[in-house]
């Protein structure tokens, strides 16, 4: 009995310890996101920014039906001072056509395709941009990947927060305003849940990047080995923060959203990306096994018995208030995330929010089951650290 009540006091502890833990973080990304981002930025520039050039890397590979509006804005961004590298792998690839008709359209762009790639291991991001990465002309680089829309001064918003110590920009992952259930999950997702774990690391100084929109100094990048010393790994935006990380560089977040506006999308799709993103963190950060308590329900499961054990209150009462606290604080986070109107309605909204919520645990049980990542033509098999090898048919 002994053990047993010493065992219940640990839970109980862990559960004050977790409620701590997570509203801490639901208080700094809704408080960091007022305070941080769709801020006006002074048109006085830094001398670094004046004279720094940028080379943007762009990984194309198929075309959906927003591929062409996507592309198309990064052609009219108001910079003074920068170069598209258009990165297909396959001449007959359809994104090749696109590609072509913008440079025509836009001849007054310093816009370059490169067709073919070069093997330099088994990421086909990396394989794909290695020839726009060896041609880049500029000090700064930033890869971009295709799903993204910018506005004219996305660019600008990028280089104002690149200063003297900063050797990584990252836009927080968001998605645009599209019709469909699906695209109204995205977007619940990359509103509440995502933004809340990615804020809170970069807040207390844990380097968490994603790759879909970053600003990076070359040289430091080449002190690295290059875009080559990343084609080992999946995750290769997690080992070029590190990288840059472990050299003395600091990061910055830009004050506008990594906007993704893919054509193509459904439930199954989101799924199917979460699934492979936990794979990955679980295999990259051992830490990761942790991430089914840190999500709404179980997390007041937990916290709901830690109160019923110290405090006699009902159990299932404290369950659904406090869950009713966090669908409040995600949909402040949300709109706050959005900087403007959302483009559904608050029912919308409760019935994702719920769908999203009910989905974590799954997610993450369907990663652990399962190690292998089936990523754009190919499939791999993870190996502890992030490396990994690709799984060839015969």
């Amino acid at each position: 009995m002994a053990v047993l009540d010493v065992a219940m006091q640990g839970l109980a502890v862990f559960g004050f310890l977790l409620f701590s833990v997570l509203w801490l973080m639901h208080l700094m990304s809704i408080i960091y996101v007022r305070l941080h981002l769709h801020k006006k930025r002074s048109e006085v520039k830094a001398s670094f920014v004046q004279l720094a050039g940028v080379s943007l890397l762009k990984p194309l590979k198929g075309v959906d039906p927003n591929l062409i509006s996507n592309l198309e804005t990064f052609f009219t961004l108001d910079y003074p001072k920068y170069e598209i590298l258009l990165c297909v792998q396959d001449q007959d690839d359809p994104a090749v056509d696109v590609c072509k008709k913008l440079l025509g359209k836009y001849p007054n762009v310093d816009a370059r395709l490169f067709i073919g790639g070069k093997k330099v291991g088994i990421n086909p991001k990396i394989n794909n941009l290695m020839p726009g990465y060896e041609g880049a002309k500029y000090s700064l680089v930033w890869i971009c990947d295709s799903g993204i829309r910018v506005k004219p001064d996305t660019l600008t918003d990028l280089a104002n927060q690149m200063t003297e110590k900063v050797g990584l920009v990252h836009g927080l992952p968001y998605v645009a305003d599209r019709q469909g259930f699906a695209a109204t999950l995205e977007q619940v997702y990359f509103g509440t849940s995502h933004p809340r774990s990615y804020i809170s690391a970069n807040v207390t100084g844990i380097k968490c990047v994603t790759g879909m929109s970053c600003l990076m100094r070359k040289d430091v990048l080449d002190q690295a080995g290059g875009l080559v010393a990343f084609a080992q790994y999946i995750a290769e935006d997690y080992f070029m923060a590190k990288a840059i990380a472990d050299r003395g560089w600091k990061f910055s977040m830009a004050t506008q959203v990594a906007l993704q506006n893919s054509g193509s999308y459904s439930i199954g799709q989101f799924q199917s990306r979460m699934i492979r993103w936990t794979k990955l963190r679980i295999n990259m950060l051992p830490a990761t096994v942790l991430e089914p308590v840190s999500e709404c329900f179980l997390a007041s499961l937990i916290i709901g018995w830690a109160a019923h054990h110290v405090f006699r209150w009902d159990m299932m009462v404290f369950f659904m208030c406090h869950c009713l606290a966090w669908f409040i604080s995600d949909y402040i986070q949300l709109t706050g995330v959005q900087g403007g109107p959302l483009c559904f309605s608050k029912l919308d909204f409760a019935v994702a929010w719920f769908i999203r919520e009910s989905m974590a645990v799954q997610i993450f049980l369907s990663a652990l089951w399962d190690p292998t990542i089936s990523w754009r033509t190919g499939r791999y098999r993870l190996r502890c650290g992030g490396t990994a090898e690709e799984i060839l048919d015969v």
